[in-house]
């Protein structure tokens, strides 16, 4: 009787498709460490970049939301556009990795 059993997986075969597996993740969270993404508020008057994996770049506000009897709203502003950016981030997190992700339940493996 040569190799596995019948219906037992190979796991020289398993341990090779989690390395390649593991390698393709490593690839796709370092797209997704330098991918940028935006989310608005305010029709644009705030907009905020962030890195595919949730990193804060920047704000960019525009002068005309600036109302000094009014900073509420700006700050409401600031914080819609950054759940609006971490928003766009997570799905594109979603795109990248669940392709992955998804097929390392296959494998059988804890924790996957």
């Amino acid at each position: 009787m040569a190799g596995p059993p019948q219906g037992q997986p190979n796991m020289q075969q398993l341990m090779k498709q989690a390395q390649k597996m593991q390698q393709q993740m490593m690839e796709a969270q370092a797209r997704l460490g330098e991918a940028e993404v935006t989310g608005t508020a305010g029709g644009g008057l705030v907009t905020a970049t962030v890195t595919g994996t949730g990193d804060v770049l920047s704000i960019k506000i525009d002068p005309k939301a600036v109302d000094p009897d009014d900073v509420e709203t700006l700050e409401d502003l600031v914080v819609a556009a950054i759940r609006d950016a971490a928003t766009n981030a997570q799905e594109l997190q979603a795109s990248t990795m669940g392709p992955l992700t998804g097929g390392l339940g296959g494998l059988g493996l804890p924790g996957m």
